[in-house]
């Protein structure tokens, strides 16, 4: 079964304009960016996020600990499912090893107990 690691540190998930020029203010050991047509995206610290920028804060991380092979299929899913369930919602990040499940800190002890009773190592 995949052992989960929770990070310790409070994350923001913000949207820029995707025009927008890389901010300075990016900071962290987690940190994604995506940037697409119609936006750019920022997870980073929370407390990195300067007030003045469309920001959601309030999230944890979960790390899969990977690496996992590109074919390697269910992975997710396997986690998503009990959580959907559980009426507990997320985001997905996916990286080249693997993939990081964010979930705001106010459910995060129950997503652990619902991942737990789903069979996972989490700590």
């Amino acid at each position: 079964m995949t052992r989960i690691t929770i990070l310790p540190q409070q994350l923001a998930v913000c949207r820029l304009d995707p025009a927008t020029a890389m901010p300075e203010w990016i900071r962290g050991s987690f940190t994604s960016i995506t940037r697409t047509a119609d936006e750019l995206s920022i997870v980073c610290d929370d407390d990195a996020v300067p007030d003045d920028v469309q920001a959601d804060r309030g999230w944890r991380a979960l790390k899969l600990e990977g690496p996992f092979a590109f074919e390697m299929t269910g992975i997710a899913a396997s986690l998503l499912s009990p959580l959907a369930n559980a009426t507990i919602s997320c985001l997905l990040i996916a990286t080249y090893d693997t993939d990081y499940l964010l979930l705001k800190a106010v459910v995060l002890d129950r997503a652990v107990d619902v991942l737990r009773t789903a069979g996972y190592d989490v700590g």
